[in-house]
């Protein structure tokens, strides 16, 4: 949904592909349970703490910046989806992994990614982590043995212009990397975690290390 325009209290809600097919299957099966608000359209780099007419105008460009109208198609909207917390919380929860940096050699060396949250009690424990491996030609993400969670409960991600073709994400608590094999070039990839729940992002870097070639197995192919 969005606010077409701020002068009014109007708003333009439409439902998703998914939404409709389920319309469409029955009243019985269309029972809205959760929804997500994001701020994709917003850039905070407008934000102005040096503008002449003091605080009260810091935002005055955000404020003014159009907002879309809404989108039925659930993969290209809510990339930065907000999240609501209780009243009297008094720290930001904080999402991490270990590790945050992970070398393996090529052609099956797998290592596992447990990420948590800090500073909020249980977080993520329902709804899991969404991670987002930037490049699978780097290597393989599984969820991890004992680490799913309930598939009903599992965010869209949202697939924007711009965003490597080569990326896949999975939805769990725990995941599990699998090193592909590098005859080339030792290679990079990111992985994104992102709490369902709480919000909060970390970065895990993997590096797939070239692998070595013995000159037997070269001169053999030649021959």
């Amino acid at each position: 949904m969005g606010y077409l325009d701020k002068t009014t209290i109007t708003v333009d809600a439409i439902l998703t592909k998914k939404g409709r097919e389920l319309l469409a299957r029955g009243s019985e099966f269309f029972e809205i349970t959760q929804f997500a608000l994001a701020d994709d359209e917003i850039d905070y780099g407008l934000w102005d703490v040096n503008h002449s007419l003091g605080s009260n105008y810091y935002g005055q460009a955000i404020e003014a910046m159009p907002l879309v109208e809404a989108v039925p198609d659930e993969t290209q909207v809510c990339k930065y989806k907000l999240v609501t917390l209780p009243k009297n919380i008094s720290r930001m929860p904080t999402v991490t992994a270990i590790p945050q940096a992970i070398t393996l050699t090529a052609g099956g060396q797998n290592a596992a990614i447990t990420p948590t949250t800090v500073n909020f009690a249980n977080g993520n424990a329902t709804y899991g982590y969404t991670a987002i491996l930037s490049d699978t030609d780097v290597c393989y993400l599984n969820v991890g043995a004992g680490g799913g969670v309930d598939s009903r409960y599992n965010p869209t991600v949202a697939d924007f212009a711009g965003d490597s073709t080569k990326s896949i994400s999975m939805v769990g608590k725990t995941f599990q990397v699998v090193a592909k094999p590098q005859p080339i070039e030792t290679k990079t990839a990111t992985i994104t975690l992102i709490g369902n729940e709480t919000g909060g992002v970390v970065t895990v870097t993997v590096t797939v290390q070239k692998e070595n070639l013995s000159s037997n197995v070269l001169e053999s192919a030649v021959y």
